[in-house]
């Protein structure tokens, strides 16, 4: 884990403009600066930058953060990745705080990561090599339809058959990178063997270029199928795709990326021309992968095989990308003939048709509701009710407001029921509107008073000192303002605006956060947030008089117990 302090120096060496300027041409705007949004496709800027405030927030498709977030989404990069670019970059060297089993495994990775690079480098060199040897290896993929050019685009190499030949490559074959790095395997009585041997190899590599992990895929018949490397410290294969560093470039111009099962369905769809593919490495598609590509794009297409298996990814896919739908970002399901997977699909039908399926894809709603209704009759009360069952935590997991809303309304309406009482039935909350900027165009609503106290906190965090113990409230303003209140506590109220920012990125509080913000930058420079914050406190202690005059009001004084009595008569004196 890397300390709060060090976020809140990184971000303070960074000017946020210089960050997003690397990337996006940025034009002079009043006060902040404006782009077109580079996470959306739009014709005129609704991308902000602020400079005094330090973060970016796009009007059009909300996308809102610091320079880390920043170069999270631009990048494509995770949190850790990102901090470790921008350190570099002002000459930090990030530290990390012992946590967790999974924190203290990448913590390891840390210190020895370069050795196990050049360790992966090696074996990369050294699998090509044996390609070129190889015949039969490539005879097997002229067979299955690829060139030279894209095997060499994709690092494709050959582990020959046999049980140590990486001792050819690095001359200590007992070094204990060799099994850290998952190349060589130890057995209980301390003999050693190469873990990859006769299979087609394929390089996995972060979104840095670095190789991390490998794929073996047998030529001809055996088990497994495909043989992976094991997890690592530099590999963890629950938060990888295989071509994702490849694709990258082409996922960004079509603003699309296509999500498939194996790792020579991403190499044959590029050598058709369908570059924006990757795969997941042998397992389900998890939460991290959601996340990581849209935060690349605005459209994830999953297209698995064909059969029972396909079948069943699809679901596992879209259970997990639920709670991470945004509003105005799509998902999508491309279900090929049951005889196919993609790279057989695109060698048989083409490029053309296979973009043309991919263009026809099933939207998420539409699958989810073909799902949820299949074998049900809808006829029957018994069918409707079990409809109602089977979408109820499917739609109560989505936390992209619309899509919820629309989807809760498609269930209703097949099931007979007013949007209402399916709200009521799933115990779903009603959302008050979210109100608008005091500060902004004349005719709009003031924010509450929640929201202005959330405000004033992120522009000064300092003021959290002054607010009262027993401070409450209810919405997700006050939730907000709860949570960020018990971080600046945690650090003695030491943030700054920036880092409270970045905090809160991930998090349940985050887009309120962002509204939050977003209205800030219509601020005048005469804005007074002392001012403003102390009369909020003022009207929350007054607020809280009258609560407890009431109260007490209410037993009766001869009800009153002695200290209850001078508490009543005090309040009463104070008016």
């Amino acid at each position: 884990m890397i300390p709060k302090n060090f976020i809140q120096d990184l971000l303070n060496r960074l000017d946020i403009v210089d960050v997003v300027e690397r990337y996006v041409p940025l034009k002079k705007a009043g006060a902040n600066f404006v782009a077109c949004c580079p996470f959306h496709n739009e014709k005129s800027p609704s991308f902000t930058v602020s400079q005094t405030k330090q973060f970016y927030h796009c009007f059009g498709c909300g996308a809102h953060g610091t320079a880390i977030g920043f170069v999270m989404e631009h990048a494509g990069l995770g949190y850790v990745d990102a901090i470790e670019e921008l350190a570099r970059g002002v000459g930090l060297e990030v530290p990390h705080e012992r946590q967790a089993a999974g924190d203290a495994q990448r913590e390891y990775a840390q210190k020895i990561a370069p050795d196990l690079y050049e360790v992966m480098q090696t074996a990369t060199h050294y699998y090509r090599e044996q390609l070129k040897l190889s015949q039969r290896a490539i005879d097997y993929l002229k067979q299955r339809g690829l060139s030279g050019e894209i095997a060499a685009k994709f690092g494709i190499g050959y582990a020959p058959d046999g049980w140590q030949n990486l001792a050819a490559a690095f001359p200590d074959y007992q070094d204990a990178t060799l099994n850290e790095t998952g190349l060589v395997i130890t057995t209980d009585e301390a003999k050693r063997y190469d873990r990859f041997r006769d299979r087609i190899m394929f390089p996995i590599i972060n979104v840095r270029g670095q190789v991390i992990g490998f794929g073996g895929r047998v030529l001809d018949k055996g088990e497994p199928k495909y043989l992976n490397s094991p997890e690592t410290p530099l590999f963890e294969k629950g938060r990888e795709l295989y071509g994702l560093y490849q694709a990258q470039k082409a996922i960004r111009a079509r603003q699309q990326v296509l999500v498939v099962e194996g790792y020579m369905d991403v190499v044959a769809l590029a050598q058709h021309g369908v570059e924006y593919a990757v795969a997941t490495l042998g397992t389900a598609t998890t939460p991290y992968h959601i996340q990581k590509l849209l935060r690349l794009t605005e459209h994830i297409v999953f297209s698995f095989d064909g059969d029972k298996a396909g079948q069943k990814a699809a679901w596992r896919a879209l259970e997990n990308a639920l709670p991470y739908l945004q509003d105005g970002k799509r998902i999508s399901f491309l279900f090929l003939p049951v005889e196919h997977d993609p790279d057989s699909f695109i060698r048989e039908s083409g490029r053309d048709v296979f973009e043309q399926r991919v263009l026809e894809a099933m939207p998420l709603s539409s699958y989810l509701l073909r799902e949820v209704g299949a074998e049900l009759d809808l006829r029957t009360q018994e069918g409707r009710n079990q409809l109602l069952q089977r979408a109820k935590p499917l739609l109560t997991a989505i936390a992209a407001p619309a899509t919820a809303l629309l989807l809760r309304k498609e269930v209703a309406a097949l099931s007979g029921v007013s949007q209402a009482e399916l709200e009521a039935l799933y115990e779903i909350k009603p959302v008050a509107r979210a109100p608008r900027s005091a500060f902004q165009k004349a005719g709009r609503a003031p924010p509450s008073a929640h929201r202005l106290l959330l405000q004033c906190l992120i522009e000064q965090p300092a003021l959290g000192q002054q607010m009262p113990s027993d401070w409450h409230g209810q919405g997700s303003d006050a939730e907000a303002v709860l949570a960020v209140l018990m971080v600046l506590r945690e650090t003695d109220f030491t943030l700054n605006s920036p880092t409270l920012t970045q905090l809160f990125q991930g998090t349940a509080h985050e887009k309120t956060l962002a509204m939050a913000e977003a209205d800030m930058l219509n601020w005048g420079s005469d804005f007074d947030v002392s001012a403003e914050f102390t009369g909020l406190i003022g009207k929350f202690n007054e607020g809280l008089r009258r609560q407890k005059f009431q109260a007490l009001q209410a037993k009766g004084l001869s009800n009153l117990t002695e200290p209850e009595r001078e508490q009543f008569l005090l309040l009463l004196q104070r008016g």
